[in-house]
C-alpha cells in the first residue's frame, strides 16, 4: 500500500468514525435533554426493525408516518422498503433530532416535523395527504405526561386509512391499553435481541 492510499484509507476510517459517534452523540444528547419523550438511551436493534417492519404491505403503502425518529434508526429501513410515490413523515418534539434528520436524509419522499403526535392528522393534511396507512411509534407512552398517551392514540387511529395499522414497539404494555381503546385487533410480539427487550404491538384498523 502506497503512501497516499495509506492517508486516505485512515481519512475514510475517520469519516466513517466521526458519522457513527456523531449519530450516537445527537442520539444521546437528545436523551439527556428530554428522557421522558425517548423511550430508550440505546437505538433500536435490526432485529427490532425488522420484526416491526415485516406485517407492512408495501405495495399499498402510499404514507407512512413514524412518531419519535429519533436519528433516524427506523427511516432507512423504511425508505428502503416504500414504494417510489411514497411519502415518509416523521414526527419529534425535539429540534434537535429533527435538524439533524433534515441535513441526514435527502430522499424526497422524506419529511420530517418539528410538532407533536397529537396533531398527526394536521401534520399529514399540511403535507398534501388525507390519511396514513401505516403508523410507528417508539414514543415511551408509559412515561408522557397525562393525557397525552390517549390523545396520541386517538388521533392515530383517526388519520390511518381503513386496512392499515398503529405498529408500536415499548419496554411495558401502557401502549396497548391506550390502543386497545379504538383498534379492536391488536397482534402482539416479543423482540428478546434488542436494549432492553421489547413488547411489540400491531393495531389494526378494519
Amino acid at each position: 500500500m502506497t503512501a497516499r492510499n495509506a492517508i486516505v484509507e485512515r481519512r475514510g476510517i475517520r469519516q466513517k468514525a466521526a458519522r457513527l459517534f456523531g449519530q450516537w452523540g445527537v442520539f444521546f444528547r437528545g436523551f439527556l435533554e428530554h428522557p421522558k419523550m425517548v423511550g430508550s438511551i440505546i437505538p433500536s436493534s435490526r432485529f427490532t426493525i425488522e420484526k416491526m417492519l415485516a406485517p407492512v404491505d408495501w405495495e399499498r403503502c402510499e404514507v407512512f408516518v413514524e412518531y419519535g425518529p429519533g436519528v433516524g434508526t427506523f427511516c432507512q429501513p423504511v425508505l428502503d422498503r416504500l414504494r417510489r410515490d411514497g411519502t415518509l413523515i416523521v414526527i419529534d418534539t425535539n429540534p434537535l433530532y429533527i435538524d439533524y434528520l433534515q441535513k441526514h436524509f435527502g430522499d424526497s419522499r422524506f419529511h420530517a416535523v418539528h410538532g407533536s403526535a397529537a396533531d398527526v392528522e394536521q401534520i399529514v393534511r399540511a403535507i398534501g395527504h388525507d390519511g396514513a396507512d401505516y403508523v410507528l411509534s417508539g414514543l415511551p407512552f408509559s412515561t408522557l405526561p397525562e393525557g397525552v398517551g390517549p390523545a396520541i392514540a386517538k388521533a392515530t387511529y383517526d388519520v390511518i386509512r381503513p386496512g392499515g395499522a398503529f405498529l408500536v414497539y415499548q419496554f411495558s404494555a401502557k401502549a396497548r391499553d391506550f390502543m386497545a381503546k379504538h383498534f379492536k385487533r391488536i397482534d402482539s410480539g416479543f423482540e428478546p435481541l434488542n436494549v432492553l427487550p421489547c413488547q411489540l404491538f400491531w393495531g389494526w384498523k378494519d
